[in-house]
């Protein structure tokens, strides 16, 4: 019995894969550029829909039509198999007649016989036909059309996302890399800002803190403008070499500036940067020693770190309660220079300064050498002119001139001129002479000792042609 349900249950596989090869084999027919069976499809709508309407056929085609249906659902007529008919059904007796007629055609050919005789009685059905093989076509083009959009919409989206994850990825890269150099030059520079924080608020480490988070953030955007400019310089003298103009000559000091020259715009932190990034990236630059020499030295000098404070007023009343170091009322067509010489026990330079009223220009040179004493003075001079004019006038000994330093008077000319002027110490500039808005802010700074000598911190009023500026200001050192 089990055996007998097995080949029952095989044999009925056999004929359903046999039946779906038969229906894949014609699939495969076409007519009229279509399958035969779904053209027999649209030919038996076609014939519903428009019998009595758009068509008009006779009796006795509509049997053959009729017939061909039975065929093509049924095969060929099996009379044992036909339910008996009434006594007066006409209809159907002739209907079973036509059938008969067909003998053993295959349904496929009942199909294609169906159509064939369609097409001859009504000349609308091809019409209609390739109408809806247009639309068919239609309709899949668009539907490729929509699948290829869809698929390019996907590659875009796709490429858009790595793109921004790309961009993500990069904007992190340079965060990282933004906090590591930040933590560094904080690193550096924290043991010498926390000095100068515990001078400004003693026993306030809240305070303190604030003041240290601000001169670092103040640190490292000056350094990343000293990093820009450095870069713009490069560009521009590789582009000048790469045109075929001489280099040589040209000097090795450039100056950068975040602010106007002239400080006719708002204050801003103005340094001297370099040529040259060593491997600590910290920037140095090369100043030509002011000397009568031809021997073409460098003095090799950090750039200094500025910032402002909003206080101002607090900080003239510390000066004035004598906090600080003095006020100095600086004439019309004056320059000030207070010579601050290196401590033995110091490692860095702080200054601080403001005005009443009106701004001032100001700059901070260094004079190489050991300085002749350890105290700080002040000199005021009617002009801050440079040296190349006393070099050109050999009979003029600056004795008293702050950037020539000590010679002795001497009427001699010639070789022995140019002996005495060759005997005074190199300066180095630091922070060129600028006009700096200290009425509005107290203007702040520091410099790392580069070795021993003496800071000159100038003061110029020469530019005003009728008013004195007050100046208030404090110098002190940290280890």
């Amino acid at each position: 019995m089990i055996a007998a349900e097995n080949l029952d249950l095989s044999l009925k596989d056999l004929s359903l894969d046999a039946g779906s090869a038969a229906s894949e084999e014609s699939n495969k027919i076409l007519k009229w550029n279509l399958p035969l069976k779904e053209l027999y499809k649209l030919a038996c709508s076609f014939y519903k829909e428009k019998s009595g309407k758009a068509i008009h056929l006779s009796y006795e085609d509509n049997l053959k039509l009729v017939a061909f249906t039975q065929q093509a659902a049924h095969g060929p007529l099996d009379l044992s198999d036909a339910p008996p008919l009434g006594m007066f059904d006409v209809i159907g007796k002739d209907r079973r007649i036509a059938w008969q007629q067909l003998g053993t055609i295959t349904k496929l050919q009942a199909m294609e016989g169906f159509i064939d005789l369609l097409d001859r009685l009504c000349p609308l059905f091809k019409p209609y036909v390739e109408a809806i093989k247009k639309d068919k076509e239609e309709k899949a083009r668009r539907a490729e059309q929509e699948q290829i959009q869809r698929t390019e919409a996907l590659a875009a989206e796709k490429e858009r996302q790595e793109e921004l994850q790309r961009l993500e990825n990069e904007k992190n890269r340079e965060e990282l890399h933004r906090r590591q150099l930040q933590d560094a030059l904080n690193q550096q520079t924290y043991h010498q800002f926390k000095e100068y924080a515990e001078i400004q608020f003693p026993g306030n480490p809240e305070q303190q803190a604030v003041l240290i988070r601000q001169l670092q953030n103040e640190h490292y955007h000056q350094y990343m403008q000293q990093l820009q400019a450095q870069v713009a310089t490069n560009l521009a003298r590789l582009k000048s070499i790469s045109d075929g103009e001489d280099d040589d000559n040209n000097p090795t000091a450039v100056v950068c500036e975040n602010g106007p020259a002239g400080g006719a715009g708002e204050p801003g932190v103005f340094t001297t940067c370099a040529n040259t990034v060593k491997e600590n990236s910290q920037f140095e630059f090369k100043e030509q020693c002011d000397s009568d020499n031809d021997s073409g030295d460098y003095a090799v000098i950090s750039p200094a770190n500025m910032w402002t404070k909003p206080d101002i007023k607090l900080f003239k009343q510390e000066v004035m309660a004598g906090k600080g170091d003095g006020v100095i009322r600086v004439n019309h067509g004056d320059t000030v220079t207070v010579k601050v010489p290196t401590h033995e026990g110091g490692s860095c330079l702080f200054w601080e300064f403001a005005t009443d009223s009106y701004d001032i220009g100001f700059g901070v040179y260094f004079e190489w050498g050991k300085p002749p004493t350890t105290e700080v003075s002040v000199h005021i001079s009617e002009s801050d002119e440079d040296d190349d004019t006393i070099e050109e006038d050999e009979e003029v000994i600056c004795a008293e001139d702050l950037e020539c330093g000590t010679v002795q008077n001497s009427q001699t000319s010639g070789a022995g001129g140019s002996s005495a002027l060759g005997s005074r110490n190199p300066i180095s500039i630091i922070i060129p002479i600028y006009r700096r808005e200290c009425h509005q802010e107290v203007y702040a700074g520091s410099h790392t000792y580069p070795g021993e000598g003496t800071y000159l911190l100038k003061f110029d009023n020469s530019y005003s042609l009728w008013r004195p500026k007050t100046l208030y200001y404090k110098v002190f050192y940290t280890r």
